[in-house]
């Protein structure tokens, strides 16, 4: 399932960045969210009416889209400037910020070893990024921000499990990411070659797919384990970055992006360890 995710957010950002080379970002975010809502109205409505929109934690609904909204902003204004590969792996921070909110949040429990691992990719991410440093780009800070928008984005979806049905979750996603980028859209229209609209739908159908086997993921399992296996999107960006747009990263993005998933996947490790010896009642 994680893996099918990571597949999908790889077509998300690849099609995404290859948009973003004629149209103005902000279009392709609006093009993202309307596509997706559109799909869902089609696929879903028909058969559900207005159960579609029907949620308990209305509240809870428009602060995670808000986030998602965020994260999908500054991911592709970064993937705009910057290759795929290497945004990646700035974002990839993502899921040791999960593992720290996760704790805070959610009340998960840490072994000292994991916070050990989560502070060195911490620091690896500065390694990348390269802070103070004259090839500092701006469009890292973007890739720094989306990772901390997904992070308390997936944590939210995490604590609303189980209270709405995974559609409407979905649906809302969609809804309010479509609302606030139509406000936006006088400032940044251009008018799409007809040639295009596929690839713009391609977006609504991957976004909406990709997000939906995280909702139903993180319905099973708790956010701290699940997230770090989304670094197999590492390997599949890095082709397609290299097949699509000719991106090589360089030897000190490498090492870094080595570093990061090393401390990932211990992450992940480790919590499964933690999983297997502690009750569930642990867990939450």
């Amino acid at each position: 399932m994680v893996l099918a995710m990571a597949l999908c957010f790889t077509v998300l950002e690849t099609t995404a960045k290859w948009l973003s080379r004629t149209y103005p970002v902000p279009m392709v975010v609006w093009a993202r969210y309307v596509s997706h809502m559109l799909l869902m109205l089609v696929l879903f409505f028909p058969g559900r009416g207005v159960g579609l929109f029907r949620t308990v934690q209305p509240t809870s609904q428009l602060s995670r889209a808000t986030l998602l909204l965020g994260s999908t902003l500054c991911n592709f204004g970064a993937i705009s400037f910057l290759p795929l590969a290497e945004v990646k792996a700035i974002s990839f921070v993502s899921p040791l910020l999960v593992t720290v909110f996760a704790v805070w949040l959610l009340k998960e429990t840490v072994s000292v070893s994991r916070w050990v691992a989560i502070l060195v990719g911490f620091g690896d991410t500065l390694f990348i990024v390269r802070p103070g440093s004259a090839m500092l780009d701006p469009a890292a800070l973007l890739a720094l921000g989306s990772a901390f928008c997904y992070s308390l984005y997936q944590i939210m979806t995490r604590r609303i499990s189980g209270g709405d049905d995974p559609i409407t979750t979905l649906f809302y996603t969609a809804l309010v990411g479509s609302v606030f980028m139509t406000f936006m859209l006088p400032h940044t229209w251009r008018m799409p070659d007809w040639h295009h609209l596929p690839f713009f739908l391609l977006l609504g159908a991957a976004g909406m797919l990709g997000h939906l086997l995280l909702i139903k993921a993180l319905e099973i399992e708790r956010a701290s384990a699940l997230s770090p296996f989304g670094y197999t999107q590492l390997l599949w960006i890095s082709v397609s970055g290299f097949l699509v747009f000719g991106d090589v990263p360089d030897l000190h993005s490498v090492i870094g992006m080595a570093i990061i998933v090393s401390s990932g996947l211990y992450v992940a490790w480790g919590h499964r360890y933690v999983k297997d010896e502690e009750p569930e009642s642990a867990i939450e």
